[in-house]
């Protein structure tokens, strides 16, 4: 038996509230993860504003999005002028080590050659930079798309074959620079050198300077990301990506990939961890590195006696989780495994693989809804009709769980109305450690402050 799927968007004429943003987006902030790259958004001025806005007041630090900035005559006639125009702007203003150009709904509505625009550009001038382009319209998919498809156009003409090598490739997926450190931490304990695609760890969240870096310090640099199809294997996370970008370094290089789900709660963990100590062990010479480090062991022994303490102030209680696929997915498996009751998962993505992905997990079928290319009216209605305790979600949830009266966990992407989004740690079992005492609390603190009298530890 399969889990319930709505797909709202069949029937309704527009979405209000939307839950989700664009594919350009998903775009840049995968571009921002490789060093000294510049990103170029082809398609109008507003769109390149809208985009810095939203990453800006998540990641709270400044960033330059370069626009073609199509007008009137450009939406008629094409914005081939527009875009050698920026690239040569950009060149001069920024000096980057690579461009990454995204189209919009914009310049694909109109049927733009972006390719073969930027093929002849580059032969013109063969002194520029290397030009990555990915096709990003909105009306193919949001922000979760678009940063995937970024990630695998990156592959696609980069990755080289040649003498083997003893890296891993680890694609982790829209996650935060706080997750992207701890992931580096967790490959690094078991002695593998790392390639991470993308990591936006350092360009994302940096350190204070005293003068504007317009390309941030950081990155993965694309010479690096060339031994791609020379990796021991991949590590993709994202449990609802199939194939994912690492499909092509396997198909074309015969890199091994592991597909897991992003690494939330022991279960989860546990199964990334035994798939570094397999990779750890390929290697002769790395084989006594295969044994999970005793520091881990420490916090999963740790995070097991949290569940034990906490296990009465959660268990039973209804939860409502929204986001993108693959972290919506994962953390309804931590809901679960700690004893709350998922009765809503809800997306605004459309992958139609949350459903199998959940079952994956072990989570009963039929036992909840699943919603994906959903808006936060549709979401809300069906909160209000099943009436959880608690919602786990990004900052868009907040208006419906303060109109429901239920206290809201921010997650994911986008936290607006609270400071260190980018140190919110979701993965491994530190960051599962996080997120179990801040639900438990979130529902003690709903209780204690909905009571008529209160209570406390006299």
């Amino acid at each position: 038996m399969s889990l319930p799927i709505a797909v709202p968007s069949s029937k309704r004429p527009a979405a209000t509230n939307s839950c989700r943003v664009c594919a350009p987006l998903g775009s840049v902030l995968a571009f921002r993860g490789l060093r000294g790259c510049m990103p170029l958004i082809h398609g109008s001025q507003g769109c390149a504003t809208y985009i810095r806005r939203y990453l800006i007041s998540h990641f709270r630090e400044p960033m330059d999005v370069g626009s073609t900035s199509f007008d009137e005559s450009a939406t008629i006639f094409g914005g081939q002028s527009n875009l050698a125009a920026a690239i040569k702007n950009m060149v001069r203003q920024y000096a980057p080590e690579v461009i990454g150009v995204c189209t919009t709904c914009l310049a694909e509505t109109i049927g733009e050659d972006t390719e073969g625009i930027l093929r002849e550009i580059t032969t013109e001038d063969p002194s520029l930079p290397p030009i990555i382009h990915v096709s990003t319209p909105s009306f193919k998919g949001c922000q979760y798309r678009g940063f995937h498809d970024t990630v695998a156009a990156i592959l696609k003409v980069t990755a080289k074959a040649g003498t083997p090598m003893s890296h891993l490739n680890l694609l982790p997926g829209p996650v935060s620079p706080a997750d992207l450190r701890h992931l580096r931490e967790l490959v690094e304990a078991f002695g593998l050198p790392l390639l991470m695609l993308p990591d936006y760890s350092e360009t994302l969240d940096g350190p204070s300077l005293a003068s504007y870096a317009p390309i941030p310090e950081g990155g993965t640099a694309l010479a690096d990301v060339a031994d791609a199809g020379r990796a021991i294997g991949t590590l993709q996370l994202g449990a609802t990506l199939e194939p994912g970008p690492g499909a092509s370094l396997q198909r074309d290089f015969g890199v091994p990939l592991v597909r897991a789900s992003l690494p939330i709660g022991v279960r989860a963990t546990d199964a990334v961890l035994a798939s570094l100590a397999a990779f750890a062990a390929t290697d002769a010479a790395g084989a006594a590195a295969a044994a999970i480090p005793a520091w881990l062991s420490a916090e999963r022994g740790r995070l097991v006696d949290a569940y034990v303490d906490g296990h009465k102030y959660v268990s039973g209680r209804r939860v409502a989780v929204v986001g993108d696929p693959d972290l919506a997915v994962a953390v309804a498996g931590f809901c679960a495994e700690i004893g709350l009751i998922p009765v809503l998962v809800a997306s605004g993505a459309l992958t139609h693989r949350m459903a199998p992905a959940l079952e994956a997990l072990g989570l009963a079928p039929g036992a909840f809804e699943v919603m994906e290319d959903a808006d936060y009216d549709s979401i809300q209605r069906r909160v209000i009709e099943l009436k959880p305790d608690l919602v786990l979600g990004p900052s868009k949830a907040y208006p419906m769980a303060r109109a429901l009266g239920i206290p809201l966990v921010r997650i994911g992407f986008p936290v607006h109305d609270r400071i260190g989004a980018g140190r919110i740690l979701h993965l491994g079992y530190r960051g599962t450690q996080r997120l179990f005492d801040e639900v438990a609390n979130a529902l003690l603190a709903n209780q204690q402050d909905s009571s008529e009298m209160g209570y406390a530890y006299q």
